[in-house]
């Protein structure tokens, strides 16, 4: 087993998790998120191609004199695809259909476009989803907080149960700060928009950093007992015990969300790179965050 002296230089991560996140938050509270419709409004317009279906990439191209804000393009089945952008206009609309119409009619005269549905959200309807995306993410950490102090009930030395709980509920918001302003900053220099699947992601993340203290946190709690050692040093023993475990599942599913993002389609891109960061941070925060956070309580205590 490795003994690496990981809460022993506790400062160093620390100091380094609280330089980031300070970062991350700056970047949020100064540019903020760059939303997509799914929060600001805008239409989705499906069409089904008779003939020949154009990629994306030419969809995109043929598209490019509208100046379309926010454009996703999707394929949908064999036939159809969807687009979404901001525009709501009627003159877009139709803009939008003489453009896909000269499109397909390049490679064959017969090639036609059937629209299947013209839908638009307004903007009263994205502050919605805002609203209600915060409230499912203050109701998971609620659960979180109460479930794990209800499964670290007995353990009352020399750490109360609920500051397991609160150590790792602070993990996992390090987390989803550092998250999310990576994507401040990716939308404020790349225009990297967000959406609804984006809320999925993050709550993902929240997911798997809970787990990734957990199984540490679990590990500690069955050495307690039977360790000669102090509290700081049990806890070492145990990060060392589970250190390779974590790393390996976390670069597992690494490693599939990288050629994911490199060989997959664009809509999907954006939640797959915030899961991607979002699990990496997690990882890092279960190991040099949510357990020194437990050993720097104990020094407090017992001082």
């Amino acid at each position: 087993m490795s003994n690496f002296k990981i809460i022993q230089k506790r400062n160093i991560w620390l100091g380094i998790s609280a330089a980031l996140f300070v970062v991350c938050l700056a970047a949020l509270l100064t540019w903020g998120l760059k939303l997509g419709i799914d929060f600001t409004g805008g239409s989705l317009l499906e069409i089904k191609f008779i003939g020949s279906r154009p990629t994306v990439n030419q969809t995109e191209t043929g598209l490019a004199d509208l100046r379309l804000s926010s454009l996703i393009v999707q394929p949908v089945g064999e036939q159809n695809m969807m687009l979404k952008f901001q525009e709501t206009t009627e003159e877009i609309h139709q803009a939008i259909l003489d453009k896909l119409n000269e499109l397909v009619k390049k490679d064959n005269q017969n090639n036609l476009i059937e629209e299947q549905r013209f839908e638009s959200v307004g903007p009263s309807i994205g502050e919605e989803l805002k609203i209600k995306s915060l409230w499912a993410i203050f109701f998971v950490l609620l659960a979180m907080l109460a479930y794990i102090t209800y499964v670290f009930r007995k353990i009352s030395r020399p750490v109360a149960s609920w500051k397991y709980a609160l150590s790792a509920i602070i993990a996992l918001f390090h987390d989803a700060v550092i998250t999310v302003g990576i994507f401040a900053i990716l939308g404020r220099f790349y225009n990297i928009e967000i959406n609804i699947a984006f809320v999925a992601a993050v709550l993902t993340v929240i997911g798997y950093s809970v787990h990734d203290s957990i199984v540490v946190f679990d590990r500690i709690r069955e050495n307690l007992p039977k360790s000669d050692f102090d509290f700081e040093n049990t806890v070492n023993v145990s990060l060392n015990q589970t250190l390779i475990r974590s790393i390996n599942t976390s670069m597992t599913v690494l490693f599939v969300l990288v050629s994911i993002i490199i060989f997959g389609g664009a809509n999907i891109r954006t939640f797959v790179l915030a899961l991607a960061i979002g699990i990496f941070i997690g990882t890092y925060s279960s190991i040099f965050v949510a357990s020194p956070i437990l050993v720097v309580w104990e020094k407090w205590r017992t001082r």
